[in-house]
């Protein structure tokens, strides 16, 4: 397997696990998370740090993992009486102090230097590559339950209404905490592989442009469809990776100009797919009642 197809299945991997945690979150339960990026970031330095330090990176890693999720309960814990837009702001907030401390905290990040030479789990590409399948399909596979089962349908009515929720005697805060860990800790996941692949990590990786591929990736795949998510997530990827190759048609444009025409593609690309299917490219899961199947006898 060629090192571009590794990289981009890499990309692919990470950042569906990443919009799976989301898809959780937001596309599941209705909770804004614009700091998504912060939590990414907090995932990726806790487990670059750890693995330096000796700790075994799979140790790292579910340690980093587990921060991730402590860090987005808390989040949630602290914004509990707020609605969308305010837990947008709050978590958007939350990460950026984040990256100041990634910034200016030097003897613990190394500040604008970054951290290199992060110890991999497992030696060589292909594979890490297997690994963060294995994790992807595992993170898939969990949310899948989740969404098949009574917690999921009780995260579409907080959704969807809150207040009824409550009023049928629903533990809204209890769910909002759950639910925003449990997406917190696959966004923090989807950090610690990112560190693992790139081997260096500083602070110029990590910005609001991961939050809103995030986003795109949920939107294009249908909110609260997995399934939607992981086919987004490639055609996301696709998009950003295959207008790189514009300039072998376009060679006398300027980098900016093709910076510029690349942004005008994927722009395009994104509107099309939503013109035709503006509710997803999979419709999300619900459960099915079969006609007549709650009737009473004649």
């Amino acid at each position: 397997m060629s090192t571009y197809l590794i990289s981009i299945l890499m990309l692919v991997s990470i950042a569906g696990i990443a919009a799976l945690g989301l898809n959780l979150q937001w596309g599941l339960t209705g909770l804004v998370n614009f700091g998504l990026f912060g939590f990414y970031m907090l995932a990726a330095y806790a487990c670059a740090r750890l693995a330096q330090l000796g700790w075994n990176p799979w140790l790292a890693l579910l340690a980093a993992t587990v921060l991730a999720m402590l860090a987005s309960a808390l989040t949630s814990l602290i914004s509990a009486r707020l609605s969308e837009d305010y837990l947008a702001i709050v978590t958007l907030g939350f990460a950026e102090c984040l990256k100041l401390v990634a910034i200016h905290e030097e003897w613990l990040t190394r500040g604008s230097l970054g951290i290199a030479n992060i110890p991999r789990p497992v030696a060589g590409d292909g594979a890490l590559l297997a690994v963060t399948l294995a994790l992807l399909a595992a993170v898939f596979a969990l949310f899948e339950l989740v969404a098949r089962a009574p917690l999921g349908r009780t995260a579409r009515a907080l959704r969807d209404d809150p207040l009824v929720a409550a009023t049928l005697g629903k533990p809204v805060l209890w769910l909002r905490l759950r639910l925003f860990a449990l997406g917190g800790g696959a966004i923090g996941l989807a950090g610690g592989m990112h560190a693992f692949y790139y081997q260096y990590i500083d602070p110029t990786q990590f910005g609001p442009i991961l939050t809103a591929y995030a986003f795109m990736a949920v939107i294009i795949g249908g909110r609260g469809s997995n399934r939607g998510v992981l086919l987004s997530a490639f055609t996301v990827v696709a998009l950003l990776e295959g207008t790189r190759f514009v300039n072998d048609y376009v060679a006398w444009l300027s980098a900016s100009q093709l910076a510029s025409l690349r942004l005008m593609l994927i722009g395009l690309g994104l509107i099309v797919a939503l013109i035709y299917r503006p509710a997803g490219l999979v419709a999300e899961y619900r459960l099915q009642v079969a006609r007549g199947a709650g009737a009473p006898p004649a």
